[in-house]
C-alpha cells in the first residue's frame, strides 16, 4: 500500500505524461488553526483538475480557478492565505489561521520521478528548489525536520520520516503492518520464529532477522521511531521493551490486557529501568475504541500511534514559527 504523496505524485505524473501542464502546491508554514501540517501537498492540472490537499477545499478551488484562467506562476513563488481576517473567512481558514505555500510550475514527469522512486523505496529524499531560478537539487538524508525556507532555497522531504518496528509477525503484525505504510511509515517486522517468517507475506516491510532485543538495539531507535510488540509472548516482547523503553523512541506499546500490562511493568520494574522509563509504555496499546478483530486492534493503535506522532509535528511547527517571529 503506497502513501497518499505517492498516489498525488503519481496522478500528476500521468497526467505531465499525456502533455497537461500542472502545479505543486507545497505547505512551508503554518499559522493558528491551519487545516493541515508543513509538507501537505498539493497538484492541480491546467484545466482545474486536482489531486491531494493544502487546506479544507476553499484553497483548493481558488487556486483551481487560477488555473483555469492562466493566472498561476510561471516560475517558483511563494503564496500567503489567511493573512488578514476577511481573507481568512473568505477560504474557510478557521480561527484567523495563516499559510505559506510553496507554489512551482510542473511541465515534465521527469520532475517528479526522484521524489516517486525516493516513496517507491521508502527512502527519505530531501527536495530543495531555488525560488528565484528553479533549480532543483535532490539529496538522499536522514529524518532533520519539517519544509523549510533556508535563504531562497525551499526544502521539502518526499519518503517516510517516521519508521515503525513491529515485533511479531501474526495476523495482528501482517495487518499493522501493511496500514503503517499507507501512514507514512517506513516498517521493519521481527520475529525469531521459524515457522512465523515463513508465512509472512507483507510487501514492503523490511524483515530484521534476529532476537527482538538484539534488533531494537541495531536499529538506534530516534525520536522518529516507533515500537509496537504484539506477539503476547513475554519472551519475546519484554527483551525488547526493555530496551526500547531505554531509547529515545518516541512511542514505545505493547499488546495485551490490563492485567498482564501491570504484571509487565512489574516484571520491567526488577531492571535498571527508572519508574518513568517504565511508564513511557502504552499499554494496553491503542486508543479505547472497542476494538476486537486483528484489524480493528490495528486501527486502534495507529490512531494513537497518529495522536502522539501529529503532537510532536505540531510542537515543531510552533517551535518553528517561533523562531520565525523571533
Amino acid at each position: 500500500m503506497q502513501s497518499s504523496d505517492w498516489e498525488v505524485l503519481q496522478r500528476a505524473s500521468e497526467w505531465l505524461q499525456q502533455g497537461y501542464r500542472a502545479h505543486l502546491f507545497t505547505v512551508i508554514q503554518t499559522w493558528g488553526s491551519a487545516p493541515r501540517l508543513p509538507g501537505a501537498i498539493l497538484v492541480v492540472r491546467e484545466d482545474g483538475h486536482l489531486v491531494g490537499s493544502v487546506s479544507g477545499g476553499c484553497i483548493e478551488d481558488d487556486l483551481a480557478d487560477k488555473a483555469r484562467h492562466q493566472q498561476l506562476p510561471t516560475q517558483p513563488v511563494i503564496l500567503e492565505y489567511g493573512i488578514n481576517q476577511a481573507e481568512a473567512q473568505r477560504f474557510g481558514i478557521p480561527c484567523g489561521g495563516q499559510l505559506k505555500i510553496f507554489a512551482e510550475p510542473l511541465a515534465h514527469a521527469t520532475q517528479l520521478a526522484p521524489m516517486l522512486d525516493s516513496l517507491s523505496q521508502r527512502r527519505l529524499l530531501k527536495r530543495s528548489v531555488h525560488l528565484h531560478t528553479g533549480e532543483v537539487r535532490h539529496t538522499m538524508v536522514l529524518p532533520e525536520g519539517m519544509p523549510h525556507m533556508e535563504d531562497d532555497w525551499f526544502h521539502s522531504y518526499f519518503g517516510p520520516q517516521w519508521r515503525l518496528l513491529i515485533i511479531g509477525a501474526n495476523q495482528l503484525g501482517s495487518v499493522l503492518a501493511a496500514m503503517a505504510q499507507a501512514l507514512d511509515f517506513h516498517v521493519m517486522i521481527c520475529d525469531p520464529r521459524e515457522e512465523m517468517r515463513a508465512e509472512w507475506h507483507v510487501e514492503g516491510a523490511d524483515w530484521l532477522p534476529g532476537m527482538p532485543d538484539d534488533v531494537v538495539l541495531d536499529i538506534a531507535p530516534d525520536t522518529h521511531t516507533a515500537i509496537v510488540a504484539v506477539t503476547h509472548d513475554p519472551k519475546l516482547d519484554d527483551m525488547a521493551l526493555l530496551e526500547a523503553l531505554k531509547s529515545e523512541a518516541f512511542y514505545i506499546g505493547a499488546l495485551g490486557s490490563v492485567k498482564n500490562q501491570e504484571k509487565r511493568k512489574q516484571r520491567l520494574r526488577s531492571f535498571d529501568l527508572s519508574e518513568q522509563e517504565v511508564n513511557r509504555l502504552h499499554g494496553p496499546v491503542g486508543l479505547r475504541i472497542g476494538s476486537r478483530t486483528p484489524a480493528e486492534i490495528a486501527v486502534s493503535i495507529l490512531a494513537e500511534l497518529i495522536q502522539v506522532r501529529s503532537q510532536l509535528q505540531q510542537a515543531g511547527v510552533t517551535q518553528m514559527t517561533t523562531r520565525a517571529v523571533a
